[in-house]
């Protein structure tokens, strides 16, 4: 049998530049190395761990020089757990390299002019900004590198965490996490103790057993908080327990709900969602608006940014109240309700039951009697002649997932001809393939990026494009 050939150590090496993904870029020769946790300007020994032809992927082992970009995480899970990997890097440098991840992605995927790029949006929040956490219950937790070191007899345990990038079946138990504000962090660990000390059993992501699953919490800006329990059997004294417990530690809760999840997968929207008390939604408010937000509602996770968000996408719309908009992928009406008072019509496409449900909601609450939502696979319903029905559009908003727009979307869109499109993306790579097939038609007015993910990677872009 040949034996697997040694990888090698580089010593010495620049870190360079920040690639797409989030991963720093150092080259030796004509070869790319890919390197995490590692900002432009660290010079290390790194030790590569996979070799392709053109490019390799490595890791650092020993640092000779600090980069001036460099900045000390807050995080004690930093490095770990891979949730926010850019925060050994100064947030004015972060939102350097995420307005070159815009820009790079329109310039070699697009290959389109772009008449103007904007300076990225800052967060008003660097930290504890999100309004939405999930975390998982492990009948065995993630060991840490320090801990396997140390040569003894390890108990694995229990977790209440996030699961280690990369593997299914391991979490890492979270102490304190600086996305939520609390009193996200106080509910879990208590959560936590509770079950340990009444000896309730963690979920075993690999034989699906065990009592306890997953606990989501949402809040808003005002202060209310939702608590959501997933357990994965139904055992309604325990159940009952637990989320007495909840109710009785932490008062101020707005909703606390329960689901039982029984199957594999952890996704609850098609389970049945219980309330135990308080109310079954939250009330968000955005840019003067108010948003009904329930156990199953999407709602842009950095709530203070999202209104920064919403107002670009008025901005450049540049609406006069006269045009009939249509809002795709709509999720649960933000959009559609915010530009509602600057438009005739508009209308909103969705595929999820849940968020048009949401959205009618949403509208009736701000008493908006000129938005419509209409639930359906997007691809389908402009084949079915939507535009035919409510009148071709004058403007276009598209808010796609990561995998962004269908070609069927895309021709629909270019053949209703309508003056502008603006196109809001959270995966700026298949935005600029999107915009390079709308490109004969359709020309970039302005690029401007919003950093709805500080200390990560993630950037969200904001085109518009104006027909030729």
């Amino acid at each position: 049998m040949e034996k697997k050939k040694e990888l090698p150590l580089i010593e010495k090496v620049t870190v360079q530049d920040i690639a797409a993904e989030g991963n720093a870029i150092a080259r030796e020769g004509n070869l790319v190395i890919f390197i995490p946790l590692t900002v432009p300007g660290d010079i290390a020994d790194i030790q590569i761990i996979r070799r392709r032809k053109n490019y390799a992927e490595g890791i650092p082992v020993v640092f000779h020089q600090f980069s001036t970009e460099r900045e000390e995480p807050l995080c004690a899970h930093f490095g770990i757990c891979g949730g926010c990997t850019w925060q050994c890097l100064k947030y004015e440098r972060q939102l350097f390299y995420k307005e070159k991840i815009v820009r790079d992605a329109l310039e070699r995927i697009a290959r389109t002019e772009v008449k103007k790029f904007l300076p990225i949006i800052p967060s008003p929040e660097k930290y504890f900004y999100r309004n939405k956490l999930e975390y998982t219950f492990s009948s065995k937790r993630w060991l840490t590198e320090e801990e396997i070191k140390t040569g003894q007899v390890l108990n694995r345990g229990y977790a209440l965490g996030f699961h280690k990038p990369g593997y299914f079946d391991r979490v890492i138990d979270i102490h304190r996490c600086y996305l939520q504000a609390e009193p996200t962090n106080l509910i879990r660990n208590a959560v936590k103790d509770y079950a340990l000390t009444n000896h309730l059993s963690f979920y075993d992501l690999k034989s699906h057993t065990g009592f306890l699953r997953n606990l989501i919490i949402r809040n808003t800006p005002e202060g209310q908080v939702m608590v959501i329990v997933v357990f994965h059997e139904k055992e309604n004294r325990k159940i009952k327990g637990l989320l007495d417990f909840i109710r009785k530690e932490f008062p101020g809760i707005t909703s606390l709900m329960y689901v039982v999840n029984m199957k594999k997968n952890d996704t609850i929207t098609d389970q049945e969602v219980h309330l135990h008390s308080g109310e079954d939604h939250l009330l968000g408010t955005m840019n003067g608006l108010k948003f009904r937000i329930g156990p199953k509602s999407f709602y842009q996770t950095n709530t203070l940014q999202a209104e920064r968000l919403y107002q670009t996408v008025k901005r450049v719309a540049g609406l006069t109240g006269k045009e009939n908009v249509y809002d795709l992928y709509s999720g649960t009406g933000t959009i559609a309700c915010y530009l509602a008072g600057e438009a005739e019509r508009v209308t909103g496409l969705e595929y999820i039951k849940e968020a048009v449900d949401d959205a009618a909601i949403n509208a009736g609450i701000n008493g908006l009697s000129n938005v419509a939502f209409i639930k359906g696979d997007i691809k389908e319903l402009l084949s079915e002649g939507i535009f035919e029905k409510r009148g071709l559009p004058d403007v276009v908003i598209t808010d796609p997932p990561r995998s962004g727009m269908h070609k069927d979307v895309i021709r629909a869109i270019v053949a209703a001809r309508p003056q502008k499109i603006v196109y809001v993306s959270c995966n700026p790579a298949t935005q600029a393939r999107d915009v390079q097939l709308l490109a004969e038609k359709y020309m970039v007015e302005c690029s401007q990026p919003v950093d709805m993910f500080p200390q990560t990677h993630h950037v969200e872009n904001v085109i518009l494009l104006v027909r030729k």
